[in-house]
């Protein structure tokens, strides 16, 4: 069976587009269709400062909104990235394969390094290497594909360089995956600067429907959403990116296509209120669902315990193999 990795970090509180671009995929098809995994990446929010407390309440919040999401732990494994080992332990005999050059070439290390020294800060050492514990984090449990946005592919195309490099240089061990991209909404855009896409880790909100709003909140973000210039509804994500962006999460939300939904309106004040309703509408079920298991906290605890021993089994026969491959003496047995 095809085997499916990704992953949501923890810092931030999930978004619209988290769930438009990814989760909602992730629970109507991928966990149906393959052996899939699905993971709190928190290892990767160390990269920046952070405050510990909000690290382990967002990931406890984001594990409980992918089950509220539809994750069922029957189909799926569920699971916490620091509670396996398997991911640090791999990560390094990467570095040994990566290099510095491939590093500092990958685009997020370029954009978030340079926001970080204009904000007068240093970078981090793990901001730079952090794309290799993504290629851990794939490569561990022989992945075939790897559900990503546009922003992810350069990380997946490393994944299988380095795939690739270990294979021909120790003997072939790691499976080389591939990217996926969902169709429609693969990046949501944020409300009020629609030429950037919408992050959860933004520090304006106004232009950011985070799934656990109000719905009064929602039509307000969206109400308030900045359209272009004229006032023809067309779909054009290039001239046209305010009104395109509340097309396509329309589109997404109906399961139709942005092109032909723009043919239904002649006001920006139409489609916005249409396109509130949908996502109001869209984020409900799972609001509702995310308070009952706020209500059962153990439950969560128990996915996610029997997530990591899962992915702790099924990881470890594979980074073991890498260890030896790569010329490290076995421990002795006893």
């Amino acid at each position: 069976m095809t085997r499916i990795f990704s992953g949501v970090k923890p810092t931030g509180h999930l978004t619209l587009g988290n769930y438009l671009g990814a989760v909602r995929r992730w629970a109507e098809v991928d966990q149906h269709r393959a052996e899939a995994l699905f993971c709190i990446v928190d290892l990767h929010a160390l990269t920046v400062d952070h405050d510990p407390g909000r690290v382990r309440r967002l990931s406890r919040q984001a594990a409980t909104l992918l089950l509220a999401s539809g994750l069922d732990p029957e189909l799926c494994t569920v699971f916490v990235q620091s509670h396996v080992d398997e991911h640090a332990r791999l990560s390094y005999l990467l570095e040994c394969v990566a290099t510095d050059g491939e590093m500092r070439r990958m685009i997020q290390y370029k954009e978030k390094a340079a926001l970080e020294r204009k904000r007068g800060g240093s970078v981090r050492l793990s901001l730079l290497t952090y794309p290799v514990l993504m290629a851990a984090d794939i490569l561990a449990y022989g992945t075939d594909e790897v559900p990503v946005g546009d922003d992810q592919t350069q990380h997946v195309e490393l994944t299988r360089d380095l795939a690739v490099r270990f294979n021909q240089r120790y003997g072939h061990t790691f499976v080389v995956p591939r990217a996926t991209r969902p169709e429609v909404a693969a990046r949501v855009m944020n409300l009020q600067e629609p030429t950037s896409k919408m992050g959860k880790s933004d520090d304006v909100g106004p232009g950011v429907v985070y799934l656990l709003d109000e719905p009064g909140t929602v039509r307000k973000k969206i109400m308030r959403a900045v359209t272009d210039s004229g006032q023809d509804v067309e779909y054009d994500p290039q001239e046209r990116p305010g009104v395109s962006n509340l097309l396509e999460i329309l589109a997404a939300c109906e399961g139709g296509d942005p092109e032909v939904l723009s043919g239904r309106y002649t006001s920006y004040g139409a489609l916005k209120k249409d396109t509130a309703d949908a996502v109001v509408e869209l984020l409900g079920p799972v609001q509702d669902r995310h308070k009952q298991l706020c209500a059962d906290p153990s439950y969560v605890e128990g996915v996610l315990r029997d997530g990591a021993r899962r992915a702790r089994e099924m990881a470890r026969p594979t980074v073991d193999s890498a260890y030896e491959a790569i010329g490290l003496l076995a421990p002795s047995a006893g």
